[in-house]
């Protein structure tokens, strides 16, 4: 069923260079790694496309996604099966992210027949105007061209192949080439047979997708400076996205990278709220924490409270849910190195008290709880960096006074959270102007894993929470990232895009 090779424009091609697989169970596959000839090949292919791609209509558009989302459904099982031996994910975690998947597309397809999004606007003619005639002015979003595509390794569905940004681009109009995660190149194959499937089912350009295999950040890099390539979505890692992020801005023709990077999502316990239910918001903190082996860029890693006797229960509340928990598979080797790295950095960090010790080894993660002062984060930067999986930081502070410094002193965050009771309103609300700068995404009473695909969600914010604090990967305001205005003055009719002659 798997070719190891990658699709471009339609066919599977192969390559002289090969890496293997590191499942978290089973066999290994061998997969092509595509260099410079393939990132050429893709690119031009998708170049060539956008001249019938990006002119198409949207009802055209709107079939292709639909066909898309029923082309992975139909695959279903056979995907659920190599995701989970390749990521240790189990099936009912990648069933239910095999539905966000396909309804994203969906969604996608509903958006852009309801037109919403072009943001059409008109300034009819003024001839007699004064102290000057204006001309006839339209409006519309159009896009941009080839987009690049980075899938993810937390999200083999629903950040790569066929996910948030592939939808979003294809929705707008842009072909994509996808660079596949090499944590799980099997599950990306899968998708692009649907894909391509989709593609020929409704007769749509072949060079509209691309998947290209790879191991290395030369391919990555390629990509990334091809100039045919307009603009790039990222899910990953901080370092990485910000190599990518660098080299897009010094391309001779400098284009948009659209990188979600790192985010510790702080959540905020207000004194009324921690006294009357500080065990429960411990407990489903706990929950939290470790969904999914700590591996989601929501993960409220860090709790800030007022210290004192609440605090003090809330932490060993917190103690007592997180310790039954056992060992989770996390999704590579190197991802499982990367948090007991992380864990030892906190360890060796002056001021700072581990409360729940466990033993993690090989690919496996167990949760870990540490406690510091107000005072001490302060002090120490890097108790603020993002550890990728279920490790849990309380701050203790003095007072409301100094949760607001540590408010302050967050980077840009995907969110910020705020439990609070009646009581607690006016010294929330003071948090709020600050939570507003610091995050694309305030929750009260919440939890912020689990990110809602819709309308009104953002999944984003400052600097290093994403690379572009105006935009959102997840819901329908990410198709932005890949259009463009464009402004048509004194245009014929006859010569306007279709959906900009009628108004």
């Amino acid at each position: 069923m798997l070719t190891g090779k990658h699709l471009i424009a339609g066919e599977w091609v192969g390559g002289e260079t090969m890496f293997s697989s590191e499942p978290a169970e089973g066999s290994a596959g061998s997969y092509a790694v595509a260099g410079p000839t393939e990132v050429e090949r893709a690119a031009a292919a998708a170049e060539d496309a956008f001249w019938s791609y990006g002119y198409s209509t949207r009802a055209e558009r709107a079939a292709f996604l639909n066909r898309i989302a029923d082309e992975i459904e139909a695959r279903g099982e056979a995907i659920t099966e190599i995701g989970s031996a390749e990521t240790g994910l189990p099936g009912a975690r990648l069933r239910g992210e095999r539905g966000r998947t396909t309804g994203q597309l969906r969604l996608f397809a509903s958006h852009i027949e309801k037109g919403d999004y072009l943001d059409r606007r008109r300034d009819a003619a003024l001839p007699d105007g004064q102290p000057l005639a204006r001309p006839d002015i339209r409006l519309m979003e159009r896009p941009v061209g080839p987009v690049a595509v980075f899938g993810a390794s937390n999200f083999p569905l629903a950040f790569s192949t066929a996910g948030g940004d592939t939808a979003a681009a294809l929705a707008a109009g842009c072909p994509v080439v996808v660079k596949g995660h090499s944590a799980h190149p099997g599950t990306g194959e899968i998708v692009a047979q649907a894909i391509d499937a989709a593609i020929k089912a409704t007769g749509i350009h072949p060079g509209t997708f691309s998947l290209l295999q790879g191991n290395n950040r030369e391919l990555g890099s390629s990509l990334v400076k091809h100039r045919l390539i307009k603009a790039v979505g990222f899910t990953g890692s901080l370092g990485g996205g910000r190599a990518l992020f660098d080299l897009c801005a010094g391309r001779p023709e400098p284009i948009p990278f659209f990188g979600e990077l790192g985010s510790v999502n702080p959540m905020f316990v207000m004194p009324t709220a921690g006294k009357a239910r500080g065990e429960a918001i411990a407990k489903g903190w706990a929950g939290s924490l470790t969904l999914g082996a700590g591996q989601f860029c929501t993960n409220p890693g860090v709790v800030v409270m007022v210290k004192g006797g609440d605090a003090d229960a809330f932490v060993n509340a917190a103690v007592a849910a997180l310790e039954p928990i056992g060992a989770q598979t996390m999704l590579t080797d190197g991802i499982a190195a990367a948090y007991r790295s992380g864990r030892d950095s906190i360890r060796a960090t002056g001021g700072v008290r581990e409360v729940l010790t466990s033993m993690c080894d090989l690919r496996n993660a167990t949760p870990y709880l540490f406690l510091t002062s107000g005072a001490n984060w302060l002090a120490n930067h890097v108790l603020g960096e993002e550890i990728f999986g279920p490790l849990g930081l309380v701050v203790m502070v003095e007072d409301l006074g100094e949760m607001e410094k540590i408010a302050r002193s967050f980077q840009g965050q995907l969110t910020a959270t705020v439990h609070m009771d009646d009581a607690d309103g006016p010294q929330a609300k003071k948090l709020m102007p600050i939570l507003e700068r610091k995050a694309g995404r305030i929750l009260a009473n919440g939890y912020p894993t689990g990110v809602e695909v819709c309308d009104a969600m953002v999944h984003g914010g400052p600097y290093p929470a994403s690379t572009n604090f105006g935009a959102t990967s997840v819901g329908t305001l990410s198709i932005r990232r890949f259009l463009r205005p464009v402004c048509y003055q004194n245009i014929p009719d006859e010569m306007l895009p279709e959906d900009l002659s009628d108004i």
